[in-house]
């Protein structure tokens, strides 16, 4: 079922897609697509897709924060609307993730010998999720802190980790529908949504 609405899904976004891709490629050329390993359900590898929102032959952190150079002008505003995720519903065509489920992490920030990670990976990956919501502004929050990539993998991680147990636990259709509202008017009203953690 899930397969089925996003193909629908993509056809009746097709031209908002199409649009999304003329303008990256207007800005910076080909290719407006960009993938990158994530670690799907059981610790399975595929690429990810998305709308390419920095610059080509950049090079630097695995993450990135507010104000970072290799972010086009075009990509500052599809990360901020979260319209670069959009591509991924092919990838709920094909049965790689779901609607609602735990981000898809890269495999350099995922250790499979961790009860934790072997406990969130049973589940198919989403493109959006409760976690995903509160942190949504995640690339600010990254701007405060003297080293991001540090205070993801120390502290921003881990509280991930351990909401995805609690939503999972509690997971049911309900919940999932819940999500899924609370991502359309985050994605309508953008500057709601503050980033938030609960580590010092």
């Amino acid at each position: 079922m899930e397969g089925c609405l996003c193909a629908l899904a993509l056809v009746l976004l097709s031209p908002a897609l199409f649009m999304i891709g003329a303008t990256i490629f207007l800005e910076s050329g080909w290719p407006v697509l960009f993938s990158q390993t994530r670690v799907g359900r059981s610790g399975k590898l595929f690429r990810l897709l998305k709308f390419r929102t920095m610059y080509q032959g950049m090079r630097g952190p695995l993450i990135t924060a507010r104000g970072d150079c290799r972010i086009t002008r075009a990509g500052k505003v599809l990360r901020r609307l979260k319209l670069d995720e959009l591509p991924q519903l092919w990838h709920v065509v094909r049965g790689q993730m779901s609607l609602v489920g735990p981000r898809p992490e890269l495999p350099d920030f995922v250790d499979l010998s961790n009860p934790i990670w072997r406990e969130v990976l049973r589940v198919r990956p989403g493109i959006t999720d409760s976690v995903s919501l509160a942190y949504r502004n995640e690339e600010e929050l990254l701007a405060t802190v003297p080293d991001p990539l540090r205070f993801y993998k120390q502290i921003l991680l881990p509280e991930k980790l351990q909401r995805n147990l609690a939503h999972l636990g509690n997971r049911s259709l309900w919940n999932d529908m819940q999500v899924l509202m609370r991502s359309v008017r985050c994605l309508a009203f953008p500057d709601n949504s503050k980033p938030t953690h609960t580590g010092s």
